[in-house]
């Protein structure tokens, strides 16, 4: 039997997928694992901060057989303050600040383009979400090298494909799919979106959808689930007023068990979103029942197997109009269709995905100490 290795999860934004990744990893993997975390609040200062609070934070750093950081913070740093007591370590990229979109009045700031490339260069292991996500951040790198006004270092395109990879994110499903809600008689479907409120999931074009629907005289119910940003965008803000009673829940559920249950109501998720490079939040709807409704880009036709992808991705916002209307009228006869997209989601499950995990950080620990 092999040994039970210990791990340190250093979460430097502990929210959203950070957070159920984080958990979800640490619970089902056979070894064990530590989690570290700051809150999910200050991206930015976390970026350039988290390493000195963590470094100071560790106090027998050097017992663990292997180190995980997600990618808001940085490694390099962390690394050069530990000095020789640093176990080999893994970075996993949720998101990267070279391709992540600029919410309203941005400016892209280099140092947190620079700060993910260091945190790759320090890692014994580089592990991506999804391979759109991987493949975005190496179509971004000649181009942010090349801005260097001299000496610029296009070696580290080499370096980093060498220990990168993919390997998508557990996600806290059931690993068999359970027995499908029944459509309720005479009871309009219910619309999910279970998305954060912000700016890069780009809610404008869904709440479109809706006043199209409405304007073809069809009916529905609302969920709006999912974490609010600060300020609350204006479309959410507007919501409350252009659809009134439609909305069954407004805000973020109170348990994890709540949510679910509203999923398992569901009728059709929706995503209209600018910056997807998984979709947590959408394999856990269809994997409740619902119809999904998504974008032909991003990692929505890498996630949903290519049999499905004319029945629910879009290429425009008059196409999204159109189907929701149709998927809204259809809805009571595609128990089939709801069936089979939430059997493909099981892929995804932890259960399915734990076993390559526990094999990447057994690799990890066996990697000599102080060596790249």
């Amino acid at each position: 039997m092999k040994r039970k290795l210990k791990f340190l999860f250093l979460e430097s934004f502990f929210g959203g997928s950070h957070r159920a990744f984080a958990t979800g990893l640490a619970a089902h993997s056979r070894h064990r694992i530590d989690l570290l975390t700051l809150p999910a609040r200050s991206w930015r200062w976390r970026i350039r901060g988290a390493a000195l609070y963590f470094v100071r934070a560790v106090s027998d750093l050097a017992s663990y057989d292997g180190l995980i950081v997600g990618g808001l913070m940085s490694l390099a740093d962390f690394k050069a303050l530990a000095a020789g007591a640093c176990p080999p370590a893994l970075a996993y990229f949720h998101e990267n600040q070279l391709t992540y979109p600029l919410g309203p009045g941005g400016h892209f700031d280099y140092q947190f383009g620079h700060t993910d490339i260091t945190t790759a260069l320090a890692a014994e292991r580089l592990l991506f979400n999804s391979r759109i996500h991987r493949a975005a951040f190496w179509g971004s790198l000649p181009g942010f090298l090349a801005r260097m006004p001299e000496y610029p270092p296009r070696w580290i395109v080499a370096e980093l494909e060498a220990k990168a990879d993919v390997l998508y994110p557990g996600c806290d499903l059931p690993a068999y799919a359970e027995p499908l809600s029944a459509p309720v008689a005479n009871c309009p479907p219910l619309i999910i979106w279970n998305h954060r409120w912000d700016y890069d999931k780009n809610p404008g074009p869904f709440f479109a959808a809706l006043d199209s629907v409405l304007a073809h005289g069809a009916e529905f119910r609302l969920a709006l689930l999912g974490e609010s940003a600060h300020p609350l965008p204006g479309p959410f803000m507007r919501a409350t007023q252009r659809y009134g009673a439609r909305i069954v829940h407004h805000g973020y559920a109170a348990s994890r068990a709540e949510y679910l249950a509203w999923l398992k109501q569901g009728a059709v998720v929706v995503s209209t979103a600018r910056q997807e490079n998984f979709g947590v939040a959408v394999v856990e709807a269809i994997r409740c029942g619902c119809l999904p409704l998504l974008p032909a880009r991003l990692s929505y036709p890498e996630i949903i197997p290519d049999e499905f992808h004319d029945a629910v991705l879009y290429r425009s916002d008059e196409e999204l109009n159109a189907m929701l209307l149709r998927r809204l009228a259809d809805y009571p006869r595609q128990q089939g269709l709801r069936g089979r997209l939430a059997a493909a989601m099981g892929r995804f499950c932890w259960a399915q995905l734990i076993d390559r995990y526990d094999a990447e950080l057994e690799r990890l620990a066996g990697w000599p100490r102080g060596r790249r």
